[in-house]
């Protein structure tokens, strides 16, 4: 009999039946096609063997002038630059208190009595339906458990003031090891972090060593005092982990009763940001513990919005924005410190002290500044005011007849969400237009018009510029710009936008992976509060396609030779490097796949016998001994129904086949009204790509 060459249009279609989309694809995952093909897509390696703290949603890469590289990365509790492999903080300083305004406190645990190896406080049993790990506050007391079983509480008990060692009755360790802070009008939140210097021994375990050093505030007492939990004496960085940071505590005795000394002077970073999107007001918005107990949440307060960092360089120095926050710059002459505010800088005239987003137009050489303040109202925040410096100043923002600072104002919509740079134009969208900024010189210096009306973008993240053209993700379509604006036709439209946590749109983030003419979307799907899938638009071949993979943030090659990613776990890995996923140890396979639509012969009213398979399939660049895939057949009668292991005589219903680098054919033996093809991956050190295999097809005739 002869063979049929099996042949699939690239991209996948989920706008279609799977029966209707005969000759196309229809699941897929870790795959990508190249001149039409698919295969599998490349692996991902470690970036460092460092960790930084917090969720990264944004990257930033550039070179001094004496060719160091350097990398930004912004998180919701930190901003770091990357150099070497070493995350150093930059995370700009809010308040520096004076000598002896902040004291220490620790004391008998308010818990009423001792905890003793016979009391059962609280007892979880993980069949009723409790998290297998999380916090539980009753009053003023908080206890934090990893891991229970059934009728067993593991975890660590912090009282108000003082600590206390104690046993569960099973033997579980539950200890306290918290310090109170006071200090008047202190603004902390909860994961705040302030380090403190000069002061003294409580007289103790707790030794001015354990104090002078960065802590986390770990809970809000009132609006003057918070808590700490002492620890041997190490750096944040060295206690950094995969799960956060992972201290050793120091327990307090009968002879800490000082309260640290006359010269204390606690320095305190800018507020931590949270990483998940709060929808409402009230009791329970926010995360646990951020303000008091039982109080609101203040949706509009620095620390209550997802924390979003914009960032651009000025010569080999940086700006970094904190989204509805401040304006910060760092310098690289002054080394590795934190960085200062952009109105704090020598010879500064009216500098927004909040913005939206910062960029540097490329172009003339102008600091913008994108729903910020105005020069009469410091402070105050305009969601549709754009502000530019003078030409080559990042500290003249007053307009005069001599420089070339000046503000536009956007006349619709009702906030700026983000704002691309493109070779010719800044592009600023509100939540319903698309303006073009244009460089015009003097004496108007900018000019701005309306491009587009009654569109929509996802969130903050959702765009990204490709050459002259910028690709978004909107509310429930997809956008490109190109001088003028274009629905993308979506293959995979309904798919993506009907499994999506709407609650979460401000996470969703556009990248591009150039070398393979990729726009990627990272969104979360509606089971997650976090990415854990993307879209791919080939902009060359014009075709989607899609899978899994937790990302947050995305950097295509450019100063680095490979695209570089955060992931959840607070690692950065290189990807496009090796075959496996090397976020374990040792490194694992990358399952990849796809899967046909159904085929069938002629208008599908007859039986088919599938004998024999011809693979075309190749492993080049496979680092395994002997790498393997499987291809599956598999066959049904009626396009609602399901694709069977047997019939109701016991008949096979479904081909699994292993193919080698040189399987030269594989015999099988399938009937049915259509069948569908799948190549399956599974193994490490496998790469494999498809070409056109041939399948011996046999009429049955039966009906």
């Amino acid at each position: 009999m002869p063979l049929t060459k099996l042949q699939f249009r690239p991209g996948i279609n989920r706008e279609t039946t799977s029966y209707s989309n005969e000759g196309g694809w229809f699941d897929m995952d870790k795959v990508r096609f190249r001149f039409g093909f698919a295969e599998k897509i490349g692996g991902w390696v470690k970036s460092t063997s460092t960790f930084f703290l917090g969720t990264c949603r944004a990257l930033h890469p550039w070179v001094s002038l004496v060719g160091d590289r350097y990398l930004g990365v912004g998180t919701n509790l930190k901003y770091y630059i990357n150099e070497g492999g070493q995350y150093n903080d930059i995370t700009p300083i809010r308040l520096i208190s004076g000598a002896g305004d902040a004291t220490f406190a620790t004391g008998a645990d308010t818990i009423d009595g001792a905890i003793t190896a016979t009391d059962i406080s609280i007892l979880l049993d993980s069949v009723s339906g409790f998290p297998v790990s999380g916090r539980i506050k009753i009053g003023s007391e908080e206890m934090t458990y990893a891991a229970i079983s059934t009728k067993t509480l593991i975890g660590i008990v912090r009282g108000v003031n003082g600590t206390t060692a104690a046993s569960h009755a099973d033997g579980v360790a539950i200890t306290c090891a918290t310090v109170s802070v006071t200090e008047n009008a202190n603004g902390v939140l909860v994961d705040d972090f302030v380090t403190f210097t000069d002061a003294a021994t409580l007289g103790g375990t707790i030794t001015a060593a354990v104090l002078n050093q960065e802590y986390q505030v770990t809970a809000i007492v009132s609006a003057n005092v918070f808590q700490i939990e002492a620890r041997t004496v190490s750096s944040i960085a060295s206690i950094t982990t995969t799960n956060g940071l992972n201290p050793t505590f120091v327990f307090s005795n009968a002879s800490d009763s000082g309260d640290g000394g006359s010269a204390t002077v606690a320095t305190y970073q800018i507020n931590t940001g949270i990483d998940t999107t709060i929808s409402g007001n009230g009791w329970g918005a926010g995360t646990w513990g951020r303000g008091t107990w039982g109080s609101g949440a203040d949706l509009s307060a620095s620390g209550q919005t997802l924390r979003i960092w914009s960032h651009d360089n000025f010569g080999e120095n940086l700006l970094i924005n904190v989204r509805d926050a401040g304006i910060y710059y760092w310098s690289k002459a002054g080394g590795l410190v934190p960085a200062v505010s952009l109105d704090s800088l020598a010879g500064q005239l009216s500098a927004p002290t909040i913005a939206k987003k910062i960029l540097v137009s490329d172009r003339d050489r102008h600091v913008i500044a994108f729903g910020c303040d105005s020069q009469s109202s410091p402070g105050t925040q305009d969601p549709l005011l754009i502000r530019f410096s003078s030409q080559e100043s990042l500290v003249d923002w007053a307009p005069t007849p001599t420089n070339t600072a000046g503000d536009l104002r956007l006349g619709s919509g009702s906030e700026i969400i983000t704002a691309i740079e493109t070779r010719q134009q800044v592009l600023v969208f509100t939540d319903v237009s698309l303006h073009a900024m244009q460089f015009l010189g003097p004496p108007f210096i900018f000019g701005i018009n309306t491009v587009a009306e009654n569109i929509t973008i996802a969130g903050p993240l959702a765009a990204i510029a490709v050459e002259d053209n910028v690709f978004w993700m909107g509310a429930e379509e997809f956008y490109v710009y190109g001088g003028a604006v274009q629905r993308l036709p979506c293959t995979v439209r309904d798919y993506v936008f009907s499994d999506m946590n709407k609650d979460q749109l401000q996470k969703i983030t556009a990248s591009t992976n150039t070398a393979f003419s990729e726009i990627w979307w990272f969104y979360p799907s509606a089971a997650s509060a976090e990415n854990d899938r993307y879209v791919i638009y080939n902009y060359q071949q014009q075709i989607w396609y899609y899978g899994t993979l937790s990302r947050t943030a995305w950097l295509d090659r450019g100063v680095e030779s490979l695209p570089i990613a955060a992931a959840p776990d607070h690692v950065l890995y290189n990807h496009e490097l090796g075959l496996d996923d090397d976020s374990t140890t040792p490194p694992t396979a990358i399952a990849s796949f796809i899967e046909s639509s159904q085929m069938d012969i002629g208008e599908g009213d007859q039986f088919v016998f599938l004998r024999r398979v011809i693979p075309d399939l190749t492993f080049r660049s496979s680092t395994a001994i002997t790498p393997t895939a499987s291809m599956t057949f598999k066959v049904r009668n009626f396009p609602g129904g399901a694709y069977l292991e047997t019939n109701s005589k016991n008949v096979v219903k479904t081909a699994t086949l292993p193919v080698e680098q040189f399987t030269d054919q594989l015999h099988i033996r399938l009937r049915g009204r259509s069948f569908a093809f799948r190549i399956d991956s599974t193994d490490t050190g496998v790469a494999w790509r498809l070409g056109s295999p041939r399948v011996e097809i046999q009429p049955d005739g039966g009906r």
